[in-house]
């Protein structure tokens, strides 16, 4: 193109389609956003809604196949994959664990540390402008732990962490000290680790209250609007629409999560975005924690979002359509129950499965496809809402300017 484009259509009403008509509109480029159902439809409803800079790590970490493969079959393991012979779902696994080494942890961490040192700064330009749903200070917010071995696991990570130029500012809390802070936590915590300088949000509010600030710039959202098919025109990009009319734009901007390579496989985006579900519900402890909590060694994340205790986990490979299994439920809840106390988890609300769009080397793909006007933004595994401002800003940028720095080729989607 030989300028920018005056008006892009992005596919995907989510944290990071949303952002990035944000940061669109921020260029001043005129945005349309559709969504086959509607805003934070999707993952960006029910995940745990951190902005942690500290535990924004690569999902394929050596730790996941230290347990064995053995381990994953089963329901009840933090990650789980299903007997299955699905050949995609199997080439998405065989690439997985390849990628689950040191020296390919260390390269993958050495991207998000760059891009944790920035994250924050993006979401600060939006609230900036007056967004209605609060970003909030996590403070205190423990990592805790039923025994210093499994503590270990953690700072050993946050060591290699700090090899690569990245100090994570955390202290060492005893149980006294843990239960002091957070009375909701189980007899089971003996020991902990308190990170400062991360941030939570309510998701679902956050995700809803962009929608409303794009809006309020100009900008038209669509909802219930099936893409089916996206191509070039004589003068832009013209998107195939299920039972209804075509539309059009100078420019696309595909983000739908774990669908991505639907519409991008035709634009040469070959890279398997791969469902990793998670899981969530909301409970009432007895007392309220006041900032989000981490349990490492189950992998299970807990934030007050104001109606309730939202209990998160479980990375879960298999199709994006399935049934919530209520097995994984129960394994959260198993997991939990010794780490916090005054819960009556069958009491529980707001059960829900969503689809994390994974990619095998954990990097997101973000950027020009073989096509000058079809862009995507997708693949961020769990963190979306983390790194969605940031992509939606890097994006923007390549989009109207043709800029790609570093950070952005590093999530090239054509790589």
């Amino acid at each position: 193109m030989t300028k920018g484009p005056q008006h892009v259509i992005v596919v995907g009403a989510g944290m990071v389609g949303l952002s990035t008509a944000w940061f669109l509109q921020a260029e001043g480029v005129r945005v349309t956003v559709v969504d086959r159902t509607g805003v934070a439809a999707g993952s960006s409803w029910g995940n745990a809604g951190w902005i942690a800079p500290a535990l924004t790590l690569p999902l394929p970490d050596p730790a996941i196949l230290a347990g064995g493969i053995k381990a994953m079959l089963k329901p009840s393991s933090p990650v789980y994959v299903p007997v299955t012979g699905n050949p995609r779902l199997m080439r998405f696994l065989l690439d997985f664990a390849r990628h689950c080494t040191p020296a390919r942890w260390r390269a993958a961490m050495t991207v998000f540390a760059e891009a944790n040192r920035h994250a924050l700064d993006a979401f600060d330009e939006i609230a900036a402008e007056g967004l209605v749903e609060p970003i909030k200070a996590a403070e205190p917010f423990l990592a805790a732990f039923a025994s210093e071995k499994d503590r270990e696991t953690l700072l050993e990570e946050f060591e290699h962490v700090r090899e690569l130029g990245v100090d994570t500012p955390a202290e060492l809390l005893d149980r006294a000290e843990m239960h002091t802070l957070v009375p909701a936590l189980g007899e089971a915590v003996t020991c902990g680790v308190r990170l400062r300088d991360q941030r939570f949000i309510n998701p679902g509010r956050f995700v809803n209250a962009l929608a409303d600030a794009v809006r309020s710039r100009g900008a038209e959202i669509l909802t219930d609007v099936d893409v089916r098919d996206i191509a070039e025109s004589p003068d832009g990009v013209r998107l195939e629409v299920a039972g209804g009319a075509p539309l059009a734009a100078d420019a696309v901007v595909i983000a739908t999560g774990t669908w991505l390579g639907a519409l991008a496989r035709g634009v040469g985006v070959t890279t398997i975005v791969q469902a990793g579900r998670g899981y969530s519900f909301t409970v009432q402890p007895e007392h309220m924690p006041v900032a989000p909590m981490y349990f490492p060694a189950q992998r299970v994340a807990c934030t007050p979002l104001g109606d309730g205790l939202r209990v998160a986990g479980m990375m879960e490979f298999r199709k994006p359509g399935a049934p919530l299994d209520p097995r994984r439920i129960a394994a959260i809840i198993d997991a939990a129950t010794p780490m916090l106390t005054g819960v009556d988890w069958s009491a529980r609300t707001d059960e829900w499965v969503g689809s994390r769009p994974c990619t095998a080397d954990g990097l997101p793909l973000i950027g020009r496809t073989k096509s000058s006007r079809v862009f995507v933004s997708g693949g961020h595994g769990m963190w979306g809402i983390a790194l969605g401002p940031l992509s939606g800003k890097l994006l923007a940028a390549q989009v109207v300017r043709g800029e790609t720095p570093d950070l952005l080729a590093s999530f090239d989607p054509l790589r």
